[in-house]
Order: structure tokens, then sequence, then C-alpha cells
């Protein structure tokens, strides 16, 4: 059952997060509001990422944030973009197809050094550091587009864009 939910939880985050990402304005990728805000890009750029840590839950015990760079090069182009957050949710995907409960209940860590951020099962830290973080900056990218006037797609009903259906 723990499996399903998480297949499902998978499923619609990322068709969510697609569907702002499809609407990246290329023109707009280096634009910040604000001085201590990511660019585009780099927001973008980011929601890549974590889809890589989401990969780790699943290859490795326990993930080291201080033995990774927390930040990336940006990529500038929405194509870019686009096949590197498709191939990365592909192998996420594929993690949790091969996947079992047994895997789901084990013990995963997540720390900085020797300070412990996070220690819980597999299927709660996916869901934790996973998907909620990846929905927070999926949230922080509609603002950029707000800000913007790109019109931001529904999530979970009908955004002041799109009429309700």
């Amino acid at each position: 059952m723990v499996k399903q939910l998480i297949i499902g939880d998978a499923a619609q985050e990322l068709a969510h997060t697609r569907r702002v990402l499809e609407r990246l304005p290329e023109e707009h990728m280096s634009w910040k509001p604000h001085e201590k805000s990511m660019t585009l890009g780099g927001l973008a750029t980011h929601l890549i990422n974590l889809l890589n840590w989401q990969i780790a839950i699943f290859q490795y015990p326990e993930f080291d944030l201080s033995s990774v760079p927390l930040r990336r090069e940006a990529l500038n182009k929405r194509t870019d973009v686009l096949e590197e957050f498709d191939a990365n949710a592909g192998k996420l995907e594929q993690l949790l197809a091969e996947c079992d409960e047994k895997t789901l209940g084990e013990e995963w860590t997540l720390r900085h050094g020797d300070h412990i951020i996070l220690r819980a099962p597999r299927a709660i830290a996916l869901r934790t550091f996973g998907f909620s973080h990846m929905v927070h900056h999926r949230a922080q990218l509609g603002v950029y587009l707000r800000l913007l006037d790109i019109p931001v797609p529904g999530i979970y009903g009908p955004s002041a864009d799109e009429a309700a259906q």
C-alpha cells in the first residue's frame, strides 16, 4: 500500500512540476525577483537537482550535502531543462517501480557532515525531502512566472490564468 501511495504522489507531482517548467520564458532565465533570490534558470535547475536527490534516496543509504555542490550552473534553455527533467523523472519512476515495501521502509539519512538533518524510512524521506521540497520550489517558480506576467498553470485546480473546466 505504501508503494502505491508513493507512486501516485510521484506521478502527480512530477506531472505538475513539468507543466510549470513548460512555461519557462527563455528570455528571462537570468531574471530574479530579489538580490537574495535564485535566478529563474537557477530555480528551474534546482528542481532538476531535487530529482537527483530523490533518486539518491533509493541508490544510497544516506546523502551527505557537504559532499555535493548545493548549486550548479543554471540551465538557460527550456528544452535543456525539460530534457534533463524528463530523464531524471524516468530514472525515479523506474526506481519506484523496482522497489518493494521493504526498501521503502529502510532507514535513510540526510546529513551535512556530522549533522543529521533527517533520519527516516525511505518513503518518508522521499515525501518530505523529495516531494514536499519539490512542491515548495515549484510554487516559488509559480510566483516568478506571475511576477513576469507569464500565465501560471493550474496545479490542484484552475489558476487565475485558467478557467475552471
